[in-house]
């Protein structure tokens, strides 16, 4: 798993790591069980503070993503399947809204951004 930083993002680095280790364990390209990097070597590695690698695994805990074991490190915690869920629509939500957003200056209704959908939908499908 690689995490890259962007300095001139708007986005805090603690919420840059967070979003990419959630967005890879919700992809599957980190497993259930898979140890993290250690907080420190993270920070080492990114060039980053001890504390803000610290904060994004404390939120990612929190948040059910990951579980830690004293002594041993950070791991991937089990899917919660309706967590992932909701994190899913959440971001359908999110790209509805842009789709909207982008459909009104080019003058596209409600009916031909749905028969875009199902175009999309029966490529999708073959």
């Amino acid at each position: 798993m690689d995490l890259f930083i962007s300095n001139v993002s708007g986005q805090p680095i603690y919420e840059q790591i967070y979003t990419q280790i959630r967005d890879a364990i919700l992809s599957g390209q980190v497993q259930e069980g898979d140890m993290l990097p250690s907080i420190r070597m993270l920070a080492k590695d990114l060039r980053i503070s001890v504390i803000t690698t610290k904060r994004a695994y404390d939120e990612l805990e929190k948040d059910g993503y990951i579980y830690t074991v004293a002594a041993k490190g950070c791991y991937v915690a089990p899917k919660d399947t309706e967590l992932v869920r909701e994190e899913h629509l959440r971001r359908m939500e999110g790209h509805l809204r842009e789709i909207v957003r982008l459909a009104v200056p080019c003058g596209l209704g409600e009916e031909e951004i749905r028969e875009m959908l199902h175009v999309i939908i029966k490529e999708e499908e073959q």
